[in-house]
C-alpha cells in the first residue's frame, strides 16, 4: 500500500476539485502513462485537466521563484481543489496561436534557425578577406543581419498618386486625398495645408504638379499656425498644427499602428513587392556573401526539410558537430510529417495542427524526464494517417519517463490510452463527475458515458439519401501556396468533404470560393476566430439576443414607472452599469511584488449593474440573473418571447445549451465561436439559397456533439442549400454526398486533387492517403 503523502507515490491523486463546474470531484490518475480526459464538450475535462492540474502545478512552482520576478509571468491563479498530492513538475501545450507575425517561422518556433545561422557563422565559406560574421549576421530579425532597404522584411511597400488621390477631380477640402484620416484628424492637415499658402479648393488635377508631389511625398514635417474657422456655438484658438504627407501617413500606419483595421485601411493605399535590394531573402549582403556547401543561408531555409536534411552533407569535423546537432533537430518535425515545410515559411500561414505539431517536435528534443505533459487536443487538424505519427510522438514522450495528459475527442488516440478519465454525463450543470478513471476497456461498463458510446460502436455508417446536384460550382485553374493549376468542381445543393493531410492545400482550395465566384448567390463563410477579444463581447450581445432581452426589461412595469429605457440595461454604457467597475463585474487589484489579480467589484458584487437597475425584475429576476442563465435555462424562461426563443432555439441546435448568455467571448474555444456564428446565422431565416462554407466545423467536438452540428448542417442542405467542409473526421466525410481529395501528400508532395466523387468511390481510390481511413468509416471497422 502506497502512502498518498509519500514521494513515491505512483498516482496524481486529486481531491476535492471545484474548478468552473466540477462537482466537488476525487480521482486519481497513475504517473509515467498516457492518460486521456474525455468527455462531451462543456463537461468539465479542460477543468480538471488543465483549469486544476496543469494550474496547481504551476502555482507550486512559481511559489519557488523570486516574488519580484513572479510579476513578470502571467499566473493562471490558484485552482478550487481542496488538495492534489504526487503531482509532478507540468509542462503545458494549449491549443492557441500566438499574434501572427511576419517575422515568425517555422524556423523561429523550432529554434532550428539558431542551429543554421551558428552552422554558417563557424563553418561557412566566406569571400576572401571578410571577416568572420557573429551568428546574428545570418538573422533577418536583428539589426545586423537585416537588409537595410526593406528592413528584414523581404518586401517593400511603396505607394503612387494614383493610389493616394483615386479622384482628382476633386479638391482637398472635398476628400481628394483618401488616404488620409477621417474626423478631426483629416480636418487638422487639410487647415495646415490651408495655413501652409496651398489652395484646398480648387481641384486635385488643377494644382501644380510641384504642389501635389511636396503635399503627397515631403519628408518635411513644418509647423505652422492653424486659425481654424470660428463656428458659431464656439470658440476655437490658433493652435501649432504639424503637417504630414500622405505617404508618411500611411507608411507610419501601416508600420506602427496597433489597430488592424488602420493597417488594413493603410494598406489599401500600398503596392508590395519583393526588395530589389536582397531579392526577398531579407538579409543584407554580407551575409549573403557566405555560403555552406555552395548554397547561401536564405537558400538553404526556403528547401523543405526533408530536403534540408540531405544538404547539411559536412566535409570538416567543426562542421559535422552542427550539421549532426541539425539533422537530428529536424528528424522529430519530419516524423510527424512535417518534412514537407521550410525554415523559412511564416507563422500565420500555418495550420493549428502543424503548429501544434511543431511544437510538440522541439518538446521531443528538450530532453525533459518526470513531468507532466498536459496537452489540448492535439490531434486537432490533423488527418487520420497523421494522427498515427502523433500517437507514436505520445508514446516516445511517455517512454523517455514522463506522464501524458491529454484532453481529446478522438477516437483513435482515447484507444491507444493506457488510462482514461471520462467526464461528464453532459455539459455545463449537467456535467463535472467523473464517469470512469481506469483502463480504457472499463469505460464499455459505464452506461452514462457518451463516450463509451462511440468508442465501442462497430456499426457502419447508416445509409442516407445522396443529394442529386441542382447544378455545379466551379473554381481555378488556382496557382497558389502549393496548389500548381488546380481546379475543382463542388455539386450544388449537396454537402461536400474536403480531405487530405495537412498541408495538402484544403484550406487554400476552398478560400478560392468568393461571393464573386460563378454560381454563388450568397456566401456564409463561418470560421474559428474569436467572437470578441475582451470580456464584453459575450454569447447574448454577438447574437442580438441582449439586445431583446433589454427591451422586455425595459417593457416591465417597474422600468416604465422609473422611467428606465433600453439603454439603461446596458453594462456597456454609463447609466444603469456599476461605475465602480465600468461595467465588467470585476475590478484589478495591484499587489506589491506580485502580479494583478482580478477580484469581485466590492460595489455590485459582480452584477455589473447599479442597485436601482437590479429593482427591475421579469418573472422574478434581474437582468443580471437572466445573464448568468444558461442557453438551456434561458429558452425555458423565455419560451413565450418569440424573439429571443428563436435565437435560443438555434443555440440548442447546434449543441450549445451549457454556455451561459454573459459568457465572457474570451472563454470560448474555437469550436465554440464557429458554432455561436452557425447558429447567429441560422436563426436569420433562408434568404434564397446560401453556399455555407466552413473549416474543420468538428475541432475540439466530442462525437456525440458532432452528431448534433451534423444534423443542423444536413438540415441545411435538405432544405436546398450547399454545405462544404474541409473536414478530417471520417465519420463526417462517410456522410457526405461528394469528396474532394488532395494530396497525396503535403506541401510540394500535394497540391493536386487525387480524387473526387461519392464517399464510396473515393475510399476505393489506390493513390489517396484518406482512403483507407475512409473505408474503414464506411464499414464500421476500426
Amino acid at each position: 500500500m502506497h502512502d498518498p503523502h509519500g514521494p513515491h507515490d505512483p498516482y496524481v491523486r486529486v481531491r476535492g476539485a471545484r474548478e468552473h463546474n466540477l462537482k466537488g470531484i476525487d480521482v486519481d490518475i497513475p504517473r509515467d502513462v498516457l492518460a486521456v480526459f474525455t468527455g462531451v464538450s462543456g463537461s468539465g475535462k479542460s477543468s480538471l485537466a488543465f483549469g486544476t492540474i496543469y494550474a496547481e502545478a504551476q502555482r507550486r512552482y512559481f511559489e519557488s521563484v523570486a516574488p519580484y520576478a513572479r510579476r513578470l509571468i502571467h499566473q493562471v491563479g490558484a485552482p478550487k481543489v481542496g488538495e492534489i498530492t504526487g503531482l509532478p513538475p507540468a509542462v503545458s501545450l494549449q491549443q492557441r496561436r500566438a499574434a501572427p507575425t511576419s517575422r515568425s517561422s517555422v524556423g523561429t518556433v523550432t529554434n532550428l534557425s539558431n542551429s543554421l545561422r551558428m552552422l554558417f557563422s563557424r563553418a561557412g565559406t566566406y569571400p576572401p578577406g571578410a571577416g568572420r560574421l557573429d551568428s546574428d549576421a545570418f538573422s533577418p530579425n536583428t539589426a545586423a543581419g537585416a537588409c537595410p532597404e526593406c528592413h528584414g522584411l523581404g518586401r517593400v511597400h511603396r505607394t503612387s498618386e494614383e493610389l493616394l488621390v483615386p479622384d482628382p477631380s476633386l479638391s482637398i477640402r472635398e476628400g481628394a486625398i483618401a488616404a488620409w484620416p477621417g474626423a478631426w484628424q483629416g480636418k487638422n492637415l487639410r487647415d495646415v495645408l490651408d495655413a501652409l499658402g496651398y489652395d484646398v479648393d480648387r481641384p486635385w488635377r488643377e494644382l501644380p504638379a510641384d504642389a501635389r508631389e511636396w503635399i503627397l511625398f515631403t519628408d518635411e514635417q513644418p509647423v505652422v499656425t492653424v486659425h481654424p474657422v470660428r463656428d458659431a456655438d464656439r470658440i476655437q484658438r490658433p493652435y501649432q498644427g504639424t503637417y504630414m504627407s500622405a505617404r508618411r501617413y500611411v507608411m507610419k500606419t501601416f508600420s506602427d499602428s496597433k489597430s488592424p483595421a488602420l493597417r488594413a485601411r493603410a494598406e489599401r493605399f500600398l503596392t508590395s513587392a519583393p526588395c530589389p535590394a536582397c531579392g526577398g531573402s531579407r538579409l543584407r549582403p554580407e551575409s549573403l556573401a557566405v555560403t555552406f556547401g555552395g548554397r547561401t543561408i536564405a537558400e538553404l531555409a526556403a528547401l523543405p526539410l526533408v530536403e534540408l536534411a540531405a544538404a547539411l552533407d559536412a566535409t570538416s569535423q567543426t562542421a559535422r558537430v552542427l550539421t549532426d546537432d541539425l539533422t537530428s533537430r529536424i528528424a522529430p518535425v519530419v516524423e510527424l510529417g512535417l518534412g514537407y515545410l521550410s525554415l523559412d515559411r511564416p507563422t500565420p500561414t500555418l495550420s493549428a495542427g502543424e503548429l501544434q505539431r511543431l511544437r510538440l517536435a522541439t518538446q521531443l528534443r528538450s530532453g525533459l524526464f518526470g513531468v507532466v505533459y498536459v496537452l489540448d487536443e492535439p490531434s486537432a487538424g490533423l488527418h487520420p494517417a497523421d494522427t498515427e505519427a502523433l500517437l507514436v510522438v505520445l508514446e516516445r514522450l511517455k517512454s523517455a519517463g514522463n506522464s501524458v495528459f491529454v484532453v481529446e475527442h478522438h477516437l483513435d488516440v482515447v484507444r491507444g490510452a493506457d488510462w482514461v478519465v471520462d467526464v461528464g454525463p453532459h455539459a455545463g450543470e449537467h456535467g463535472g463527475r467523473v464517469l470512469h478513471s481506469g483502463p480504457v476497456a472499463g469505460l464499455a461498463a459505464v452506461e452514462e458515458s457518451a463516450t463509451a458510446r462511440y468508442l465501442f460502436d462497430r456499426s457502419p455508417v447508416p445509409a442516407r439519401e445522396v443529394h442529386e446536384p441542382s447544378g455545379w460550382l466551379k473554381t481555378g485553374p488556382v496557382t497558389r501556396h502549393n496548389l500548381r493549376g488546380v481546379s475543382a468542381e463542388f455539386p450544388l445543393g449537396a454537402f461536400t468533404a474536403v480531405t487530405g493531410v495537412s498541408g495538402s492545400g484544403k484550406s487554400t482550395l476552398i478560400g478560392e470560393i468568393t461571393q464573386d465566384t460563378a454560381g454563388v448567390s450568397r456566401l456564409v463563410s463561418v470560421d474559428q476566430k474569436p467572437i470578441g477579444r475582451t470580456p464584453r463581447s459575450n454569447l447574448a450581445t454577438y447574437t442580438g439576443l441582449f439586445d431583446v432581452v433589454r427591451k422586455v426589461f425595459a417593457g416591465t412595469d417597474g422600468a416604465l414607472e422609473r422611467g428606465f429605457g433600453v439603454g439603461r440595461f446596458s453594462f456597456n454604457v454609463a447609466g444603469g452599469r456599476c461605475e465602480t467597475c465600468q461595467g465588467e463585474g470585476f475590478v484589478s487589484v495591484e499587489l506589491l511584488f506580485l502580479p494583478s489579480t482580478y477580484a469581485p467589484c466590492p460595489d455590485c458584487g459582480g452584477a455589473r449593474y447599479t442597485p436601482e437597475t437590479l429593482e427591475v425584475t421579469y418573472r422574478g429576476r434581474d437582468i443580471a440573473q437572466v445573464l448568468d442563465l444558461t442557453v438551456e435555462s434561458a429558452a425555458e424562461f423565455f419560451a413565450d418571447t418569440p424573439a429571443v426563443a428563436r435565437s435560443l432555439g438555434t443555440l440548442l441546435d447546434v449543441g450549445l445549451g451549457y454556455l451561459r448568455l454573459g459568457q465572457p467571448a474570451t472563454e470560448l474555444s474555437g469550436g465554440e465561436a464557429q458554432r455561436i456564428k452557425l447558429a447567429n446565422e441560422l436563426q436569420r431565416g433562408r434568404r434564397g439559397h446560401t453556399l455555407y462554407l466552413l473549416d474543420e466545423p468538428t475541432t475540439g467536438l466530442h462525437p456525440a456533439d458532432v452528431e448534433v452540428l451534423m444534423r443542423q448542417l444536413h438540415g441545411l442542405v435538405d432544405a436546398g442549400h450547399t454545405v462544404i467542409v474541409v473536414e478530417h473526421d471520417m465519420s463526417v466525410v462517410a456522410r457526405a454526398d461528394w469528396v474532394v481529395d488532395l494530396g497525396p501528400g503535403g506541401g510540394d508532395a500535394g497540391g493536386r486533387i487525387v480524387a473526387a466523387g461519392p464517399p464510396a468511390e473515393v475510399a476505393r481510390s489506390v493513390e489517396s492517403r484518406t482512403a483507407p481511413y475512409l473505408a474503414r468509416a464506411l464499414s464500421g471497422s476500426r
